[in-house]
C-alpha cells in the first residue's frame, strides 16, 4: 500500500434540502443579505421558483436550483423578515412574476406566517423569539384534566365584560374575565378549534358562507390571522403570532393548559377539480392517497386524504406538532379524524403506523397529551379502543351509552315502554374498561363527552328530536340523522313549565353522569349553561350569534352554570384523595356495585330492563372508599337502601342531587342500613365514610 497522501478534495453544497421552509442563513454575511435557505417538498414540479416582494414593492423572483429526493432548494439573498414569499413551477427566467388573481403561486407546507394580497395567499418571514417570562407548563396530570372545547371567536364575541376591540380574538381568550371563568368553573384544559390557517369551501362560498369550525387547513404552521385583533393584524403577522403566544402564556400563568385541535387528516384544496392551494400543485400524488388510476381515495369526506404511508407527509405533520409544542408551548392536540392518519400502504388502520411510533419516540410530542378522534369515513374508519399506550380517545361508545340511558331510554319509558338495562351505563361509569384494555391503556385512555362541537349541544339533546339544519343550505340533508336525543314531549322552543324543567334536569343528569365516570372529562363550551344552537347539529358554517355564546344567562343558565362548577369541585376532592396511581393502575380503583336494595348485583338484574336504578361505591384499595353515587333512571321515586362496604358499616353524606330541591337536603348523613328516596330521573352523589 502507497503510504502517500492523497489530497481530499470537499464539495459544499450552497443550500441544504433541510430543514424544510425558510431558515434564516447562519453566517454574518449571509445575515447581512437576508440571505435565507429555501427548501420545498415539490416532486410534482421539475423545476421551482420563489416569488417574493422586496421592500420597494417590487416583485422578484429567484430560482431553486438544486433538488434532493423530492426537495428543490437554493439560498436566495434579499429576503428580510417580513417578505412575502410563494412557490411556482419555474417558468423562463425572462418571464414575468404572476399577476395577482392567477392563481398560480403555491403556499410554502412549512410557511410560519400567511397573509393576503391582492386575492392571493402568500407566506411571510417571521421570527420565532417571544418573552416567555418564568411562566412555565400548568403540565395537568391527565387524571386531574378536565377539558373545555372552545372556539376562539365564538367563546368571547358577545361577551359584554370583554372590550370589544378584543372580542372574538386570541387576547380575548385570555381576558382576565375568561381566565377567571375558566378558574371558577373549574377547568384544566383549554382545547381550542382549529386555529391553523384555513380556508372556505368553494360551495360555502357560493351560498355565502364560511368555515366558522375552521377544519379546512391551508398552512400546517402558522396561526389563523382572523382570530387576531385588529391591531395585529395590522401590525402584520409577527404581531398575529405574538398575540396567540401571549394568550398562552396568560392562561399558562393562570395554571390553564391549551390544547389544539388539528386537522391533518386532508388539506383545503377539496377533491381533485379543487383549487391549487399549495400541496396539490407541489405534487398532487404524492401529498394526497390515490388509488393505481391516480384518483384520490378520499376516507375524510373532504375531496382529498393526506397520504400518510409517504414519509414526508408523516414529517410535515410531525414538524407541525413540535413547531406548536416548542415555539407555541401547546400542551397537546386533539387529531380529527385520526384513523386515516394511521393508514399504511393498502389503506388499513394499524396501531404500529409510522407515524403514532414516531409520535411516541419523539421527545417533545410525547410529552403532550395526545387525544385521537378514532374514526374516519373509510372502511374500517372506528376504531375507538385501538390507539396505542400514549393516546387517548374520544369515546364515542361513552357519549352514545350515556345518551341512550338520559334520552332515549327515557322517551321509551314516557311512552309506556321499557328501557334498557344498566350495564352499558355501568360499564361507560368504570372507564369502558373492555374497550380499552387489548391496547394495554386504562380509564385514563377515555375522553368521556356527551356533546361536542359535532352535533346536538348538551341542552338541544333535550328540546329536538329532530335535526334542523335549513340554515345550512343543504335542505337539512348535512349533519347525522340519529342523535339519541329526546326533546321530552315537544319539538323546540315551549313555555310549558313540566316540559322546561325536566329538559334542565336531563341536561344536570347528563352533566353529572360525565364528572362521576373514570376517565377524562370533557364538556363543550357553552353546554354548561344550556345554550342552545336552536337544533342545527351541524353548525360548522354559522359565523354568527347561533353559535357565539350567549352570556346574558337567565335564571336557568345561571342555575346550570353553578350546578356544573359544583360538580367539578365534587370530582376534584374526590380525585386528591386517591393515590396516585388511581385509576391508571386496575389493582388501585373498582367500584361496588349495589340495587335499590343495597345488595350485591348479580347478572339476572344487570340485563333486566326494569332494573333502571343503580348504586355504586367507588374509590381505591389504597386511598379511600368515599363515593356513592345513586343513579335513578326510571320514572318512579324509589326508596333506596345504603348499602356496606365488604361488611362493613358507612356513613353517606349527600353532597349533591339533580333532583329538584334537592339543595336543602345537602349534608343530610345516612348510615349502612338506612333509606333514602331517589327522585324519578335523578342521580345523587354522597361523600362515604366508615361508620367507626
Amino acid at each position: 500500500m502507497s503510504n502517500m497522501t492523497m489530497p481530499l478534495a470537499f464539495v459544499v453544497t450552497p443550500s441544504q434540502p433541510f430543514p424544510l421552509g425558510l431558515t434564516p442563513g447562519r453566517s454574518a454575511e449571509q445575515q447581512a443579505t437576508h440571505t435565507v435557505n429555501l427548501a420545498v417538498y415539490a416532486p410534482g414540479l421539475d423545476a421551482v421558483d420563489v416569488h417574493f416582494l422586496d421592500h420597494g414593492g417590487t416583485w422578484r423572483k429567484a430560482p431553486l436550483p438544486e433538488y434532493t429526493d423530492g426537495v428543490h432548494h437554493g439560498l436566495i439573498a434579499g429576503i428580510p423578515e417580513g417578505t412575502r414569499y410563494a412557490f411556482a413551477a419555474r417558468t423562463d427566467e425572462a418571464g414575468e412574476v404572476p399577476a395577482p388573481g392567477e392563481g398560480t403561486l403555491l403556499l410554502d407546507p412549512y410557511g410560519r406566517a400567511v397573509e393576503e394580497d391582492e386575492g392571493r395567499w402568500l407566506n411571510v418571514r417571521v421570527h420565532n423569539g417571544f418573552d416567555w417570562g418564568d411562566v412555565e407548563r400548568p403540565s395537568v396530570p391527565l387524571r386531574d384534566t378536565v377539558i373545555y372545547e372552545a372556539h376562539v371567536k365564538g367563546q368571547t364575541m358577545l361577551h359584554p365584560d370583554i372590550p370589544e376591540n378584543l372580542r372574538g380574538t386570541y387576547a380575548g381568550l385570555a381576558h382576565p374575565v375568561m381566565i377567571d371563568y375558566f378558574r371558577r368553573l373549574g377547568i384544566t384544559s383549554v382545547e381550542l378549534l382549529p386555529v391553523h390557517f384555513h380556508l372556505d369551501e368553494s360551495h360555502l362560498q357560493d351560498l355565502g358562507l364560511t368555515n366558522y369550525w375552521g377544519y379546512n387547513t391551508a398552512a400546517f404552521f402558522a396561526p389563523h390571522p382572523a382570530y387576531a385583533t385588529e391591531a395585529a393584524r395590522a401590525a402584520g403577522p409577527q404581531a398575529v403570532q405574538d398575540e396567540f403566544k401571549g394568550m398562552v402564556k396568560l392562561l399558562h400563568q393562570a395554571g390553564i393548559e391549551v390544547l389544539l385541535d388539528v386537522v391533518y387528516n386532508h388539506t383545503a384544496e377539496e377533491g381533485q377539480d379543487g383549487p391549487a392551494v399549495s400541496f396539490r400543485g407541489l405534487g398532487d400524488h404524492e401529498y394526497y392517497r390515490c388509488d393505481p388510476q391516480g384518483r384520490y381515495i378520499d376516507t375524510t369526506g373532504c375531496g382529498n386524504t393526506l397520504d400518510f404511508s409517504n414519509p414526508r407527509v408523516v414529517q410535515l405533520a410531525l414538524d407541525s406538532l413540535r413547531l406548536w409544542a416548542e415555539d407555541y408551548r401547546i400542551d397537546g392536540f386533539r387529531f380529527d379524524l385520526a384513523v386515516s392518519l394511521c393508514r399504511d400502504g393498502q389503506h388499513s388502520f394499524t396501531a404500529a403506523h409510522p407515524f403514532l411510533v414516531a409520535a411516541a419516540a419523539d421527545p417533545v410530542i410525547s410529552r403532550t397529551k395526545l387525544i385521537a378522534e378514532p374514526w374516519d369515513l373509510g372502511f374500517g374508519g372506528w376504531q375507538t379502543g385501538r390507539f396505542p399506550l400514549g393516546w387517548s380517545d374520544w369515546n364515542d361508545h361513552y357519549r352514545d351509552t350515556v345518551r341512550d340511558f338520559w334520552l332515549s331510554d327515557r322517551a321509551e319509558l314516557d311512552a309506556g315502554g321499557l328501557g334498557g338495562p344498566t350495564a352499558r351505563l355501568a360499564d361507560a361509569l368504570s372507564g369502558s374498561h373492555g374497550l380499552f384494555a387489548a391496547s394495554g391503556r386504562t380509564a385514563l385512555a377515555s375522553v368521556n363527552f356527551v356533546a361536542a362541537h359535532d352535533g346536538f349541544t348538551l341542552a338541544d339533546l333535550t328540546a329536538y328530536h329532530r335535526k334542523h339544519n335549513e340554515a345550512n343550505g343543504e335542505q337539512n340533508r348535512d349533519g347525522a340523522t340519529h342523535n339519541r336525543s329526546y326533546n321530552h314531549g315537544f319539538e323546540g322552543p315551549t313555555e310549558v313549565e313540566s316540559i322546561l324543567e325536566a329538559r334542565t334536569q336531563t341536561v344536570k343528569n347528563l352533566m353529572a353522569t360525565l364528572m362521576v365516570s373514570l376517565g377524562v372529562p370533557m364538556l363543550t363550551a357553552g353546554d354548561e349553561f344550556g345554550r342552545t344552537q336552536q337544533g342545527n347539529n351541524n353548525a360548522y358554517c354559522q359565523d354568527n350569534e347561533l353559535t357565539w355564546l350567549n352570556w346574558n344567562l337567565d335564571s336557568t343558565g345561571q342555575h346550570l352554570l353553578e350546578h356544573t362548577a359544583w360538580l367539578i369541585r365534587i370530582r376534584r376532592d374526590f380525585l386528591q384523595r386517591q393515590p396516585p396511581s388511581y385509576p391508571a393502575r386496575e389493582e388501585s380503583n373498582y367500584f361496588h356495585w349495589f340495587g335499590p336494595d343495597g345488595e350485591p348485583m348479580d347478572p339476572a338484574r344487570w340485563q333486566d330492563p326494569r332494573e333502571r336504578l343503580l348504586q355504586f361505591l367507588l374509590g381505591s384499595k389504597d386511598g379511600y372508599l368515599d363515593g356513592l353515587v345513586v343513579v335513578n333512571g326510571s320514572p318512579e321515586r324509589t326508596v333506596v337502601t345504603f348499602p356496606e362496604a365488604k361488611g362493613h358499616a358507612m356513613a353517606y353524606e349527600l353532597r349533591y342531587s339533580t333532583a329538584r330541591h334537592a339543595e336543602q337536603r345537602i349534608g343530610t348523613v345516612f348510615a349502612s342500613g338506612q333509606q333514602d328516596a331517589a327522585e324519578p330521573y335523578s342521580l345523587t352523589i354522597y361523600r362515604a365514610r366508615s361508620a367507626a
